[in-house]
């Protein structure tokens, strides 16, 4: 390149600036072609404005509430040059500019910069806005304070560059919703009537709004006393508006929470102060949330199909529609996949923790288990061990620190479906029987006997095979030569039916266990510590209300889980044989006396009570450590929320034009559906005419 030519690129460079290549992409470039039609003269393909439409709005979408014809606002933006077609060239510049976070305000102000110089003229804009408004809009005062903060007083107009713009074009909405306030309050009382509160919104807000918002707008005036609305109440329902995607994360967080997948509004502000370093949402706004979106169902109490009337704005109120959109955003398919990941999240911390719980008490349940296998009625010479105490310490110099953990593998095996099982069981069938979130105490012992029932067919084999591991260390002490078994030798030697051995026994100590903990556990944290849905209760409160239900529970089932033992433990030679439940229930009272039933009951409080404290515990733990994966902290602060709140847009330039359209329509409801220009054609040729002579100011 000589010399001149590079003087010349660098003063073109200097004076028009300089943009970086458009990279092609392969979906760029079949979307244009597949659009595009052939120029008769040179052969080039470009879209004209009909082929623009389709391309960014086909025929086939639901547009609901902003019209297809609206879509040609942004042709002038494509078009470049002015020349009524857009290239491939073009296509991609425009594709690139709708990827853009800032696409809305970047696309609008490049609308309204009709000289291409990077500023919006305030007789431009004026002009525009005139234009495309409706012919019954609500006047709007360009010459009130807030436009002078913007675009200076009539004598001393400055134009406007991108960031001034976008931050005037976000406070537009607002000023006009405060003039067309001022306009209707025709008594000056701060009032005015449901219906023009209603005209209001249809102006500023219908594109944004479901049909369930705007069919029920009138009613606003009925959250207070009065049958007018104030200016307090179009502030909050705007403020509202405005921050419906946070409110939907708000909702979503504390409607997860929820023992049943509803909230209230206090629950919901109570979310929303967690989530935000200060109180986003106002007592008003959140009254006018749970207001629209209980109209159907007034019951205080709203799940995520409630408010997606109020959040979703494609949702519709004529059944039948097949246009009418999911209520969730989620696909049936992904809410049970989420489900059934999340289920497997807290299942495998769950066991997890259950296993660590297990651990920690085994060699109190290897004592208990020692205790109640101790025969020999009122003949202390018979007796192994003394005390609970005494049986320990014996352990351990007979059998070292590894024999409190004889058995421990298929204890740590069981905990997490016995759990689970016990869990699902209890929670599946209060459900079924709780009504308007309460339920009859019969019920809850019914609840709980069926998750004591149902856990037994998966435990009972654990439990046989763990207790004879337990005893068979001191049998090897008391008979020389005895050998000692592998869990799995004790399985083969049982077999299936073997390994129900004390079924019926553990049926009658399993069952009544839960009757007992899970009302008592669910009581004490209600009557006791006051658990409310708008009251969550920590993790000291829930530990001592767990241990504290343990208590009666277990100490009265002992008698049950001492026939368990004695049925489930290989009987030595000269032990009497136990032949089934009853036999077993009149042996032991006969040659031990009714003592012998409640053998090993305070250890079998000392293991349940500090078993759940671990178990709990090590799974808050486990939780801040291993968070699920997607998930945000509970208390993160405002950025980091707003970062993993991410947009629902696909790629395709539907739906992210109709994105930045809704920014114009913020200026009004009829924006690009006005005939422009001396030919009134529209904004097809408003290129064209713009450039030229404009004809007079409005």
């Amino acid at each position: 390149m000589s010399k001149v030519a590079l003087v010349k690129e660098v003063v073109k460079e200097s004076l028009i600036g300089t943009e970086e290549p458009v990279q092609l992409s392969t979906q760029t470039k079949a979307r244009f072609n597949s659009h595009a039609i052939k120029d008769a003269e040179s052969g080039e393909l470009f879209l004209g404005p009909e082929q623009f439409i389709n391309a960014v709005a086909p025929p086939e979408e639901d547009y609901h509430k902003i019209k297809r014809e609206q879509y040609s606002i942004l042709f002038r933006i494509a078009d470049r040059n002015h020349s009524g077609k857009v290239t491939l060239g073009d296509w991609a510049y425009f594709e690139n500019l709708l990827s853009k976070p800032d696409a809305e305000y970047e696309i609008a102000f490049r609308l309204f910069d009709v000289e291409r110089l990077g500023t919006v003229k305030y007789d431009d804009f004026r002009r525009l806005y005139e234009l495309n408004k409706g012919p019954d809009s609500i006047p709007f005062d360009w010459d009130c304070e807030w436009a002078k903060l913007y675009i200076g007083c009539k004598t001393k107009r400055h134009s406007m560059d991108y960031q001034q713009f976008s931050q005037m074009l976000r406070g537009l909405q607002g000023e006009r919703i405060r003039q067309a306030f001022l306009r209707f309050d025709t008594d000056g009382d701060g009032y005015i009537e449901p219906e023009d509160f209603e005209r209001i919104i249809m102006e500023t807000s219908k594109h944004k709004l479901s049909d369930h918002l705007l069919e029920n707008l009138h009613t606003l005036c009925n959250i207070s006393q009065g049958s007018k609305v104030s200016y307090a109440n179009v502030r909050a329902f705007q403020n509202m508006i405005k921050e419906m995607d946070l409110v939907e994360l708000i909702l979503r967080r504390a409607c997860a929470k929820s023992s049943d997948g509803k909230i209230t509004r206090t629950e919901f502000l109570n979310q929303a102060a967690k989530i935000t370093r200060f109180s986003l949402f106002t007592p008003m706004e959140a009254d006018i949330l749970f207001h629209f979106a209980s109209l159907d169902e007034p019951s205080g109490r709203l799940g995520l199909k409630d408010f997606a009337k109020v959040l979703d704005p494609s949702w519709r109120s004529r059944e039948g529609d097949e246009s009418q959109p999911l209520v969730q955003a989620q696909t049936t398919l992904q809410k049970f996949g989420s489900k059934a990941l999340q289920s497997g999240y807290g299942f495998a911390l769950g066991s997890i923790a259950g296993a660590f719980g297990a651990f920690m008490v085994y060699p109190i349940d290897l004592v208990k288990t020692r205790m109640q296998n101790q025969r020999g009625g009122g003949n202390p010479g018979q007796r192994l061990y003394n005390n609970s105490i005494d049986c320990f310490r014996k352990v351990i110099r007979n059998e070292g620190f590894r024999g409190l953990y004889s058995g421990v593998l298929p204890q740590l095996v069981g905990v997490a479906p016995e759990k689970a099982i016990k869990l699902t069981v209890n929670d599946l069938v209060r459900g079924q029987f709780t009504k308007d979130g309460k339920i009859w105490w019969g019920w809850e012992l019914v609840a709980g006997g069926s998750a004591g029932a149902c856990q037994v067919v998966f435990t009972n084999p654990l439990e046989i095979v763990k207790i004879r591991l337990q005893v068979q260390g001191e049998v090897a002490k008391s008979v020389d030569g005895a050998p000692k078994r592998s869990a799995m030798w004790i399985v083969r030697n049982l077999g299936l039916v073997g390994l129900y051995k004390g079924a019926s026994a553990c049926l009658l100590r399993d069952v009544p266990f839960s009757a007992i903990y899970f009302p008592a556990y669910a009581h004490l944290k209600s009557d006791l510590f006051g658990e409310s849905q708008t009251k969550k209760l920590g993790v000291l409160q829930l530990l001592t209300a767990g241990a504290i239900a343990g208590m009666p529970a277990a100490y009265l089932t002992t008698p049950c889980d001492v026939i368990k033992t004695r049925l489930q433990v290989e009987a030595r030679k000269g032990d009497t044989a136990y032949t089934g439940l009853r036999h077993a229930a009149r042996t032991i009272w006969k040659e031990e006396g009714f003592r012998a039933f409640f053998k090993g009951g305070p250890a079998r409080i000392m293991r349940s009570s500090p078993q759940f404290g671990f178990t709990l515990a090590a799974y808050e733990v486990l939780q801040t450590m291993l968070p699920y994966p997607g998930g945000t902290p509970e208390k993160a602060g405002m950025a980091e929320v707003m970062t993993s709140l991410k947009e629902k847009v696909s790629d395709s330039p539907f739906t992210r034009s109709r994105n930045a359209l809704k920014m114009l329509l913020d200026l009004d409801e009829h924006f690009g559906r006005s005939t422009l220009g001396p030919n009134e054609k529209g904004w097809k040729v408003l290129p064209g005419w713009m450039n030229g002579s404009a004809s007079t100011n409005p």
